[in-house]
């Protein structure tokens, strides 16, 4: 379950009756878009449907019967949020866009370079200026992934960008290749990799560009800093 801070109200009102359900933003809003795979147990704040939520207070049995033909609160409250509406408080928006927010500029600091700079990664903070300058918001109500490409239609103007991969080779020698093949493996997509005679390991990676810098960081971690 999530803490009541993390809900929002889901609302429908049906037979002159109103039914409420406390629930996290995003699972209610895949709940309507008829995408969400999880456990409803995991993002409601209560197992329970609510008349008033705020008052706790309930509505009667025979209520819920005739409208849903259960009781069973986890099969009430996907109907509740699927056919009702969701009522977010500005606050929580304003905390739902935050969040988006930053997971946007996360995104795209993962995956996009600057082809004017031999497709060097952007920096986070280089991103959230140029969002600012551009003058892009993010819906709170829609997935970040949806509003990527719009945000990077907004981002050309200001920096130059693009989203790539790379491809890169690592070799890690023989008293390191054990256990630092496994971290190293699992940074990208391990296209082939290779021992060598002398006990070295030698992988080819694609991952997203912007992540090269990410890559460097966990060789040298993998194998105490020598020079490769």
């Amino acid at each position: 379950m999530i803490s009541l801070d993390e809900a929002v109200t889901a609302r429908l009102e049906s037979h002159g009756e109103r039914f409420e359900a406390l629930i996290d933003p995003d699972a209610a809003l895949a709940i309507k878009r008829g995408e969400f795979e999880g456990d409803l147990a995991e993002v409601i704040a209560a197992e329970d449907v609510f008349e008033n939520a705020s008052r706790g207070d309930r509505p009667a049995e025979e209520d819920l019967e005739t409208v849903f033909g259960t009781t069973d609160p986890l099969e009430i409250i996907p109907e509740v949020v699927e056919r009702g509406e969701i009522q977010i408080t500005a606050e929580q928006r304003a905390e739902m866009q935050e969040r988006k927010h930053n997971q946007l500029v996360n995104t795209i600091t993962r995956n996009a370079v600057n082809p004017q700079m031999d497709d060097s990664p952007h920096p986070p903070e280089r991103i959230e200026r140029a969002l600012e300058e551009a003058g892009f918001q993010i819906d709170p109500m829609e997935p970040v992934e949806n509003q990527v490409d719009d945000a990077l239609e907004a981002l050309r103007p200001v920096i130059p960008i693009r989203f790539e991969e790379v491809t890169m080779a690592v070799q890690l020698p023989a008293d390191y290749a054990g256990s630092g093949q496994a971290q190293i493996r699992e940074f990208g997509d391990l296209e082939r990799e290779e021992w060598q005679n002398d006990g070295s390991w030698v992988g080819v990676l694609t991952f997203p560009a912007g992540l090269q810098n990410d890559l460097y960081d966990l060789v040298n971690e993998v194998t105490s800093g020598i020079r490769l």
